[in-house]
């Protein structure tokens, strides 16, 4: 009787506080308790120990606050929560379990049959095989007590918001719960994969680029939906829980950034609503920047995700805007959007403790996620059909509009075969009358080429006479500038003369003596083979460094040599458009040469006026071999 004593005492006290008592009892197998409903205290400068908050005076400091929400929660400072549990004789393993795969660090103290407590260290911050347990969220197994009431502390501490609720179940609720729980994770995230490979295989049938963009989206869908339930530090990073700090943040805004880049692909808001496109290329900009923020200044800033409601609402706005102006593949892009705003609402009224927390509630963004994927692959497959429908009837309006074609064309061809046959017997008619015309058109064209046969000939003595009559006149110096001008028009015909006069006994080069050559730098001009010496058309003639046009030199040389009389100075200077200063120097020139030429018996006639061109060692110097050019040698 005495050994049942503490026994229906326990009983009692546990009928009494059963709504914040845990009890082991075999009626129950699970019970979920919010952080309101547990006694716990704040240590704001994180200095408390296990050794201090155990002590008996230290247990009024742990109340209950019924007031708290999760938008209560300080972020660094440190929670410790007095977790109450009624020993019954049981044959039930029984489990406490923290929901949230996101808390830095949590020291579990349990106690020990013997009277001491054990402490067990586990958090996001540490590597995922620490963990008792394989499971994505935080489990600590009780030790069995005789009946009693048994204390059980706990310290939470994170750097972000930390949604505090504490399960306590059998292990046999365990299993069947973590179960049926990878199994709709693997459902989930199977189906993601399936969407995937299904839109690759429609991009390589049609290749548009909105589906590699979708791909994206979903790819990010899924690292967030991996980040955000553990699924992802237990499978892909396990051995680096530093990156829990950071990977909801970068796949959230990857999640974002590619849904906004594929609305306005699929949408084509380029040309369907251009201030709406205008509108999601700054919310793209705008994203960024406070992504790269986040990043590098604050990544703390990455649990604040009710700002995604902006993004979200302006593409879902976008989709119903589109649609309303007919767009109709935006229909099921409308509803997608929309089921994943419903998602995130209900995840923020469990945020908020304003509706309970279920499997459902909990995962209600992840089922969100999995309609809205569905509907947006219905949304691309409805595009395709849609522009397959229009392409049918475009082609079946084409079909009949060829048949009508073909029939008009028929008629058409019947009337033209008829008209055709109607001119074929008048153009025979007229064919007959142009070959009579063409024959004797081809006798006229006969007799006047004979003419013109005659007339050339004619023409061509005359120009002949002409020039031989001005040559005359030449040497008898009685040729004014305008008849000069016949002989020798512009600066390419006195280049010629000059070269054919220089060089008619071949080329000597006056450095080397060599005779072989290739064209000079400037025209006409002359370079030697060996030692690269360039010799212009204009050395070591009269000519060289004139500063007016070489024709109107010509035409000075020509009088100066003629001694023509009767043209002042300035009279010539007018009529060649020459300064005065210029002519005289040249005529100067001119008539030095004549006197050089003089000293050494060559009298200057009007008949070799040319020969005061050349100085008198050029017109005398003979070459010792016949010259060769060389054709396309390099400097």
């Amino acid at each position: 009787m005495r050994a049942l004593l503490p026994f229906l005492l326990l009983v009692g006290i546990t009928q009494t506080v059963w709504s914040q008592t845990a009890t082991t009892q075999d009626t129950t197998d699970e019970r979920i308790f919010l952080l309101n409903e547990l006694e716990f205290l704040i240590d704001s400068t994180n200095s408390l120990s296990f050794d201090q908050i155990s002590q008996p005076q230290a247990a009024k400091k742990f109340k209950r606050r019924p007031a708290y929400q999760n938008k209560d929660y300080r972020s660094g400072e440190s929670y410790w929560i007095r977790f109450s549990v009624a020993h019954i004789p049981t044959e039930k393993v029984w489990l406490i379990e923290f929901y949230d795969q996101t808390i830095d660090h949590i020291e579990a103290y349990l106690p020990k049959p013997d009277g001491t407590y054990e402490m067990r260290v586990m958090g996001d911050a540490y590597p995922f095989k620490n963990r008792k347990f394989g499971h994505k969220n935080f489990e600590v197994q009780l030790y069995p007590h005789n009946p009693s009431l048994q204390h059980y502390y706990f310290r939470v501490q994170s750097h972000e918001f930390a949604d505090i609720r504490i399960a306590f179940r059998s292990v046999d609720r365990f299993i069947y719960y973590s179960l049926n729980e990878y199994f709709l994770f693997g459902t989930f995230y199977g189906m993601i994969v399936i969407i995937a490979l299904y839109n690759f295989l429609v991009f390589l049938a049609i290749r548009e680029i909105k589906n590699v963009y979708y791909i994206f989206y979903i790819i990010s869908v899924a690292l967030y939906a991996m980040s955000l339930d553990g699924v992802g530090f237990q499978y892909i990073w396990p051995n680096y829980p530093q990156w829990n700090d950071y990977a909801s943040g970068i796949c959230l805004y990857s999640v974002i950034l590619w849904a906004l880049v594929f609305t306005r692909r699929f949408l084509s808001t380029r040309t369907k609503a251009p201030r709406i496109d205008l509108a999601l290329k700054i919310m793209i900009v705008v994203r960024t920047f406070v992504f790269l923020f986040e990043l590098f200044f604050y990544p703390e800033f990455f649990a604040f995700r009710f700002i995604e409601i902006l993004p979200l609402s302006l593409i879902y706005y976008a989709g119903v805007y589109v649609l309303m102006r007919g767009y109709r593949p935006a229909r099921y892009f409308v509803i997608a959007y929309g089921l994943l705003l419903i998602g995130f609402f209900i995840r923020t009224l469990v945020f908020f403790n304003i509706i309970a927390l279920t499997t459902v509630s909990h995962y209600s963004l992840h089922f969100s996620f999995v309609v809205e994927m569905l509907f947006l692959t219905f949304a691309l497959g409805d595009r395709i059909t849609i522009l397959k429908d229009n392409r049918d009837r475009a082609l079946r309006r084409i079909i009949h509009q060829h048949e009508i074609n073909m029939a008009l064309k028929d008629k058409v061809t019947h009337e033209l075969e008829q008209k055709v046959s109607e001119r074929t017997t008048k153009l025979n008619l007229k064919n007959a009358e142009l070959e009579e015309s063409n024959a004797r058109l081809l006798k006229q064209t006969y007799e006047i080429n004979k003419i013109n046969s005659v007339l050339d000939l004619d023409n061509w003595k005359l120009k002949n006479r002409i020039k031989e009559v001005l040559e005359e006149r030449l040497l008898e110096k009685t040729m004014d500038y305008e008849e000069f001008k016949t002989l020798y028009p512009d600066s390419l015909a006195c280049y010629r003369f000059l070269e054919e006069l220089k060089w008619q006994s071949g080329f000597n080069c006056r450095k080397c003596d060599n005779t072989k050559y290739f064209d000079g730098t400037q025209k006409f001009a002359r370079r030697c083979t060996r030692c690269g010496y360039n010799e212009s058309i204009t050395a070591y003639t009269v000519f060289h460094s004139i500063k007016f046009p070489i024709e109107k030199a010509f035409y000075i040389a020509y009088l100066a040599v003629t001694g023509k009389k009767g043209a002042t100075l300035e009279a010539l200077s007018q009529q060649l458009e020459v300064g005065v200063n210029a002519i005289w120097g040249f005529r100067k020139k001119v008539l030095e040469r004549m006197a050089d030429l003089s000293e050494f018996g060559n009298e200057v006639t009007a008949a070799k006026w040319q020969d005061v061109i050349l100085d008198f060692e050029q017109k005398n110097a003979k070459p010792k071999s016949k010259p060769v050019k060389v054709e396309n040698v390099s400097e």
